[in-house]
């Protein structure tokens, strides 16, 4: 590293250790080639770190250079985290810092709090929330079909109040009740990028968890991206 680069280098410290940002620079111009990227690379560790939700390509972008790669940016992330505890993963449509699995079994036996939402769900809740994802928009009336037993408008209000699910269109048949769609926080705590990622359905009816009914109409399943983005706006 040339003196110039130490001096940037240094300069930029100070100012993290100050807290005075004065005019964000996302160019980082007057650094060198290996300064500015290795400085990129931190604000983009920075923003994925602390944030709570799966970070997109989008967001990160507004930290780095426009002829800045954020793709090749997460790769030198993770290949600088791989003998690490944690790594940063694509779910949900963005990027999130996770404990390895391999980890697991520590985290559990040391009774810590964390961030997995999904943790606190019971197997009822998780197989509800399954079903929902592969049916979407499914009425209630519709799951307790899949599931040969009433699903209680309880367990929905629940399955709502904790960010998993959300309400969909109203569904044509009689009485046009209300149906249900999974939503990013689905796709983040299950740790899924995309519906698309979601384990085949085969597997889980031959665990016993989901049974398919013809009744259920499968084929008007929505596109994933649009299942993501509905808003919540309804009464269960």
């Amino acid at each position: 590293m040339t003196m110039a680069d130490a001096t940037t280098a240094e300069r930029t410290t100070s100012r993290r250790k100050s807290g005075d940002a004065g005019p964000f620079d996302r160019e980082l111009t007057h650094a060198t080639p290996a300064v500015r990227w290795r400085e990129w690379m931190m604000r983009v560790e920075a923003v994925i770190f602390a944030s709570t939700e799966p970070v997109s390509r989008e967001t990160l972008a507004r930290v780095v250079g426009d002829e800045c790669s954020v793709d090749l940016l997460i790769d030198d992330l993770r290949e600088e985290l791989r003998d690490r505890p944690y790594e940063i993963v694509s779910v949900a449509g963005g990027f999130q810092h996770r404990t390895r699995v391999s980890y697991g079994p520590a985290i559990r036996a040391a009774a810590v709090p964390t961030r997995s939402a999904s943790a606190a769900l019971s197997q009822h809740e998780a197989a509800v929330i399954m079903a929902v994802g592969y049916f979407q928009p499914v009425t209630r009336g519709e799951l307790s079909k899949i599931f040969g037993k009433e699903i209680s408008r309880d367990t929905i209000a629940s399955l709502k109040a904790a960010g998993f699910l959300a309400s969909g269109p109203r569904s044509p048949t009689p009485g046009a009740p209300y149906t249900y769609v999974t939503t990013k926080h689905f796709l983040s705590a299950f740790g899924f990028e995309t519906l698309r990622d979601l384990p085949d359905m085969e597997a889980l009816e031959d665990a016993g968890l989901l049974k398919r009914y013809a009744e259920v109409d499968t084929d008007r399943g929505m596109d994933a991206q649009e299942g993501e983005d509905l808003i919540e706006d309804e009464e269960v």
